[in-house]
C-alpha cells in the first residue's frame, strides 16, 4: 500500500485574511489617488492641444490669447487662461507655452502639488512666467 501524502495548513501557501486586508487597503489607497489625478491629467493634455490649435490660429499674441481662450471654454480648461500663457518670438513665428501648479489636498493637512508645463516648441524648453 502507498502512503498518501497530506499536506497540513502550516505547509498550505497562500495570502493570510490579514495579508489580503493590507493588500485590499493598498489598492484602496492607490485607487484614490488615480482617481484625484486622473481629471488634472486630462486637462493638461487638453491645454497641450489648445495650445496648439491657438498657435495655428494666431498671428499675434492677442490673437493666440483669445484663440487659446476659446479652445478653453470648450475643452473645460480651467487652469489656465489666454493671458497666463508665455508666449515668446521665434524665426518661425510664435511659440506658445504654459507653466501651472494643481495642489490636491489628500488628507488632513497633506496635499499633492503636481506640476504642469509645456510648448509648441521644438526644444520643449518652458521659462516660468515672471509674476
Amino acid at each position: 500500500m502507498r502512503k498518501v501524502n497530506v499536506h497540513s495548513l502550516k505547509n498550505s501557501a497562500g495570502m493570510s485574511l490579514i495579508g489580503l486586508i493590507f493588500m485590499l487597503a493598498i489598492l484602496g489607497v492607490l485607487a484614490i489617488l488615480a482617481a484625484k489625478i486622473t481629471p488634472t491629467a486630462i486637462e493638461y493634455f487638453s491645454v497641450k492641444k489648445a495650445i496648439q490649435a491657438a498657435k495655428a490660429a494666431g498671428t499675434s499674441v492677442k490673437d493666440i490669447q483669445v484663440a487659446f481662450d476659446k479652445q478653453a471654454d470648450v475643452g473645460y480648461i480651467d487652469s489656465v487662461k489666454g493671458r497666463d500663457l508665455i508666449i515668446e518670438k521665434s524665426e518661425t513665428g510664435f511659440e506658445v507655452g504654459f507653466y501651472y501648479t494643481k495642489t490636491i489636498p489628500l488628507v488632513g493637512p497633506a496635499s499633492l502639488l503636481l506640476e504642469y508645463q509645456g510648448t509648441t516648441a521644438k526644444s520643449g524648453g518652458v521659462h516660468k512666467k515672471q509674476e
